[in-house]
């Protein structure tokens, strides 16, 4: 899909449809004269996502207008605008429409709003259906113009920065779409390998005898079960100029188990399919680091991924294993479903160990936070409150919901053992909380935030803006993160 950026008035845009925000009981003055009867007759009321096809407008070059409902104006943001630009393209996608272009005007046509439309354009184009092999014979969308009165400084910037941070975001989700049986642990590390190639980052991968050389047990004993081997993945982006002088080094770790069976402690049967995406936190640090290669931060980033299949074979291990982490600290495995922590556990030791001065995880966890959280906000915990404020801050920018959990020291006890240094699990009360501050425990005294994405990594159900499967949440968060630090 073609993106272009237009300084154009409304009237004179040239495109199949043009896609007019119209905000809950206050018509948009521009369409006034020709669409007066679609006003009247209440047939276009500006509700959140209610979108209205009008013919051959008069006084209009375009051969459609959508008036796209974008709810109350005043709690209309950019967040709600890439939403809103998302659900027109998928709405007009559906009718063949493959020249789209949306009006930005007025209080709503700054940087961040472009930046939001093209983000919304390309995210709402992304359909799960690779290995469907009939496409139901609909055209895809060849090209999208952003139509702005004047043009200001920063506005193709924005474009750029938008469309890249969605086509990352959009990876993330290719990568966890993808079934286990042609993602592998092998092929997740030659996939970033060829994104690595492609943006000129660098790219190492970690292989099981390297692994074992380093003493990573609580990795291993994950990938013990499984006829395919472990890799740890890790991506280096290097700024041309410091500006932080050493002081600060941005390490993104991401658990990718490209499937989970839960091992010997072994799942139920029913949604198990969906568990090839128990890899979406390394998919999406994957896709940060596709992003943070083109904006160019101004701080160093490092990209750990465990990557391992939790299988039940032969060779897996058992409750009641104890394995010894990279750091030397010994965990007693008291549930082999809990694999995500063990395998983040020594990817956190070997990030501190490359020089990363501050950390940030993000992974399909737990149940317990969609218990918690339900599947609209993100689990945020953390040990240090100004990176907390900082993801914070990012998150809002991103339109990506967060909500700060505890990691009170009381919760600690519960994962007390009488045979090792910890147990992997704390039992059902505060499970999300009690898997964060096994994390903690390898994280040290390195600043350091998790993500429990369990709730929010895929839809269950087609939204307007988004289809049903993996979202990619956390690249918009992370890109905002990386780029914002020197601020």
């Amino acid at each position: 899909m073609q993106i272009h950026l237009d300084e154009k008035p409304a009237e004179s845009v040239e495109c199949d449809a043009l896609v007019a925000i119209t905000f809950e009981g206050k018509p948009n003055d521009r369409f006034k004269d020709s669409l007066s009867e679609v006003h009247a007759s209440g047939e276009a009321t500006g509700k959140m996502y209610e979108m209205t096809l009008v013919h051959r407008p008069v006084g209009f070059k375009a051969k459609r207008i959508l008036l796209a409902g974008s709810g109350p104006v005043e709690k209309f943001t950019s967040a709600e605008l890439r939403r809103v630009s998302a659900a027109a393209l998928r709405h007009l996608k559906s009718k063949s429409v493959g020249n789209i272009a949306i009006l930005l005007d007025g209080a709503f046509s700054g940087a961040e709003h472009v930046e939001a439309a093209v983000e919304g354009a390309v995210l709402g184009d992304f359909e799960p259906d690779r290995y469907k092999t009939d496409k139901k014979g609909k055209k895809p969308v060849e090209q999208f113009t952003v139509a702005v009165a004047k043009k200001s400084a920063g506005l193709d910037a924005a474009l750029v920065r938008g469309r890249a941070i969605a086509e990352a975001q959009n990876l993330t989700r290719e990568l966890v779409n993808e079934p286990a049986n042609r993602l592998t642990p092998t092929s997740l590390a030659e996939a970033a390998r060829q994104m690595a190639v492609a943006q000129g980052l660098e790219c190492d991968v970690l292989d099981r005898d390297r692994m074992q050389q380093l003493g990573m047990g609580s990795l291993l004993g994950v990938a013990m079960g499984s006829a395919e081997p472990p890799a740890l993945i890790v991506l280096r982006y290097k700024p041309a100029k410091d500006t932080s002088n050493g002081k600060a080094h941005l390490g993104l770790v991401g658990k990718g188990v490209t499937f989970d069976t839960g091992g010997i402690s072994i799942k139920p049967a029913d949604g198990m399919e969906k568990m090839k995406y128990d890899m979406a936190g390394g998919a999406a640090m994957i896709g940060t680091m596709r992003a943070l290669a083109q904006l160019k931060p101004s701080i160093p980033v490092t990209a750990v991924i465990p990557a391992v299949e939790n299988m039940p074979g032969s060779r897996a291990q058992r409750p009641g294993d104890i394995v010894t982490a990279l750091s030397g600290k010994t965990i007693e495995v008291i549930n082999t479903d809990a694999e995500g922590r063990l395998i983040l556990a020594d990817a956190l030791t070997y990030a501190r160990r490359l020089g990363c001065t501050h950390l940030v995880d993000a992974a399909t966890l737990t149940g317990a936070v969609v218990v918690a959280l339900g599947y609209v906000n993100v689990g945020l915990f953390s040990s240090d409150d100004p990176l907390a404020e900082r993801l914070l801050k990012a998150a809002r920018a991103a339109g990506e919901k967060m909500w700060r959990m505890p990691v009170d020291e009381e919760y600690k006890e519960l994962l007390k053992s009488e045979f090792a240094d910890l147990a992997n699990v704390g039992g059902r009360p505060g499970g999300a909380i009690t898997a964060a501050l096994f994390l903690r425990e390898f994280a040290e005294q390195t600043p350091w935030a998790h993500l429990d994405i369990a709730g929010t990594a895929w839809l269950e159900d087609t939204k307007p803006y988004m289809s049903k499967g993996p979202s990619g949440v956390g690249v918009r968060t992370f890109v905002n993160l990386a780029m914002g630090w020197a601020d």
